[in-house]
């Protein structure tokens, strides 16, 4: 075999370390208050403004939102806090709740996640460890529906891991569904299992995990116009009040439903035929 000089295994040593791949920097915190987690490559995006609204603007669920608030507040002055599951009527607050109180904390960053990257929860939760910032982990609409396998990733990180959840981070999650499963989906496993109480503890457990519970229902007629009536205020809209309300009830009716989401749908019809901006 021929001999080697130390300079020959020295080119060879450094060719292979610039074939062989650098490890990639963990994504990070810096720059912003809020992003959006997304993989393949996992990545976080900026986020400079957040579409929120004043936390003022949102009527009839007074209850909730003082309680989400106060555990939130708990949780930015470094107290024990529980990852919160907001559920119940479409359109009813539950989403810009969470983003108005981020807006009002200003030591706290908000994550959002999306439903399909779920089972990366273990990846984003080592970065939010190592950078010790408090996070707000925020996942909207979250559900799951049959033969989704993803909810037993979720069980495992909100408490059942290892190493358990990061002090420095929180999850907020909005589901029209109080245990995050179809109904039909709960039954099915019950009828299909030998044991049938156990199928459905499996499915339960996941929204068991979240040690607050809050429910947002629909409003009725008076919390419907008080939520057109601050809005009117909030921009500056100078119309005949009874007209108005005439209208926004109308406009609730042609949709079925009356909800703070309605209402802002009417008030953007208003202020159109009106010719006024909604400056954000």
């Amino acid at each position: 075999m021929p001999n080697i000089d130390d300079k020959t295994l020295n080119r060879i040593a450094d060719a292979l370390d610039r074939l062989s791949p650098k490890d990639a920097a963990l994504p990070s915190l810096e720059g912003a208050s809020a992003f959006i987690w997304h993989v393949e490559p996992d990545h976080l995006i900026p986020i400079s403004h957040v579409n929120h609204i004043k936390i003022d603007l949102l009527q009839g669920i007074d209850h909730v939102r003082d309680i989400l608030v106060k555990n939130t507040e708990q949780f930015a002055k470094g107290f024990p806090a529980n990852n919160a599951l907001l559920w119940g009527a479409r359109g009813m607050g539950k989403s810009s709740l969470v983003k108005a109180i981020h807006a009002t904390m200003k030591n706290i960053i908000l994550i959002e996640i999306h439903r399909e990257d779920i089972p990366s929860l273990p990846r984003l939760l080592e970065i939010i460890r190592e950078s010790k910032k408090l996070c707000i982990l925020f996942c909207d609409d979250l559900s799951f529906d049959h033969d989704d396998g993803a909810y037993k990733s979720l069980k495992a990180v909100l408490e059942g891991g290892i190493e358990g959840r990061p002090e420095n981070v929180i999850f907020y999650a909005t589901s029209n569904r109080r245990h995050l499963m179809p109904r039909d989906m709960m039954e099915n496993e019950r009828g299909s299992a030998i044991n049938p109480s156990e199928a459905t503890e499996e499915k339960v457990s996941l929204s068991d995990r979240f040690g607050l519970w809050l429910g947002f229902h629909s409003c009725n007629q008076d919390d419907y116009l008080s939520m057109i009536d601050g809005y009117l205020e909030h921009y500056n809209i100078d119309a005949d009040r009874s007209t108005v309300h005439a209208e926004a009830l109308t406009w609730s009716r042609t949709r079925g439903a009356r909800s703070g989401r309605v209402a802002f749908q009417y008030l953007q019809d208003l202020a159109g035929r009106l010719g006024v901006k909604l400056n954000k």
